[in-house]
């Protein structure tokens, strides 16, 4: 028998002897590994959970909907206490949610919310609808830093369409940008508005790039881009790449101010270069801290604490919501927020 397997035998030989992780089974489901917030939203909950004693089952999906479907089956046939459920379709499990409530499980849904189901306990969020605000209010604050009074050229991007956080985005960004619009101080020049029109699906960075190319090449051949509102770092990468293949952040041709979300170590980098203009940093160590204090109340039979009982309603209820508040990070915070935070760690810049 290998060292390895000693230990393995080991370990459960502890656990049976100490009765460690009878607080119960939690099962936890995100999406994709394909992004890092994901990875680091799955590993802080899982080591808050374990370090309070309960058993996890950690999965993530690849963004493939079926096999998180699948994933979330499996773990309610394995007995899980709990479900948390970062959805990569917030639609699609309304037959595995039924199953879990007649499993007697609760359900979590964790950042994405899940639609068109009852069995949906808590909600533990950020706020979304704040997120787009401070996109939004960046992205006008820095084309006025950049390009004087106006008026200016912006594109819109959206998140994916089966998200439901990414209406919240773009309508708490629009809450900022349409009257600006409405006055001319901002020029949809490609005149592509909308969720149903600009949404980017699963997130990809690559069809953001694509867009972007098309965009430039159908409607800026004699105009300037001042300004592009993306809803995720990921895709501010690609948006970025497509700026600069034509040219933008060389010479007099300044880059546009270009938005993201989550901090993600690329974009932060792109920050300090002075490519991408600002982030919003949403602290999933403390997401995770919430959902873990949900799943302790509801073991312990108590109601855990939310702060929202109105804004989630998912098509069969209204969602009990916990909501954290995003920051805004830019070149003038970068290395407070991100880095003194622990977040990022110094040595990765």
């Amino acid at each position: 028998m290998t060292i390895k397997s000693l230990a393995a035998v080991s370990a459960a030989a502890l656990v049976l002897a100490t009765g460690a992780y009878a607080d119960g089974l939690i099962g936890i489901a995100m999406p994709t590994k394909s992004s890092a917030r994901w990875i680091s939203d799955g590993n802080s909950m899982e080591e808050q959970l374990q370090a309070a004693g309960y058993e996890t089952i950690l999965q993530y999906a690849e963004d493939d909907i079926p096999n998180q479907v699948s994933q979330i089956e499996n773990m309610i046939t394995r007995g899980v206490d709990v479900l948390v459920i970062a959805a990569i379709d917030g639609t699609t499990l309304s037959n595995a949610l039924e199953n879990a409530y007649y499993a007697d499980i609760e359900v979590i849904s964790y950042d994405r919310l899940i639609r068109d189901s009852p069995y949906v306990s808590y909600y533990a969020t950020f706020d979304n609808f704040q997120v787009g605000v401070l996109q939004a209010s960046s992205l006008v604050d820095g084309m006025k830093e950049r390009f004087g009074d106006g008026p200016y050229n912006v594109e819109l991007f959206g998140g994916s369409p089966d998200d439901n956080n990414a209406y919240f985005f773009y309508n708490g960004a629009m809450s900022v940008l349409q009257p600006l619009i409405d006055d001319g101080t901002i020029n949809i020049v490609s005149g592509q508005m909308g969720m149903d029109t600009v949404g980017t699906l699963r997130w990809d960075g690559a069809v953001a790039q694509a867009r972007m190319d098309n965009l430039l090449s159908a409607h800026y051949t004699d105009e300037r881009v001042h300004g592009v509102l993306s809803p995720y770092d990921g895709l501010s990468i690609g948006i970025l790449s497509s700026l600069k293949g034509v040219g933008y952040g060389n010479g007099d041709l300044e880059m546009p101010i270009v938005t993201g979300q989550d901090a993600e170590l690329p974009s932060v980098k792109s920050i300090i270069a002075g490519e991408q203009y600002s982030t919003v940093f949403k602290d999933t160590r403390e997401l995770a801290g919430v959902a873990v204090d949900m799943v302790e109340a509801l073991q312990n039979g108590t109601e855990p604490e939310i702060n929202d009982t109105e804004t989630y309603d998912n098509g069969e209820k209204v969602v009990p919501s916990y909501l954290l508040k995003p920051v805004l990070v830019d070149s003038s915070n970068w290395e407070e927020i991100v880095v003194e935070s622990g977040y990022h760690d110094a040595s990765e810049f």
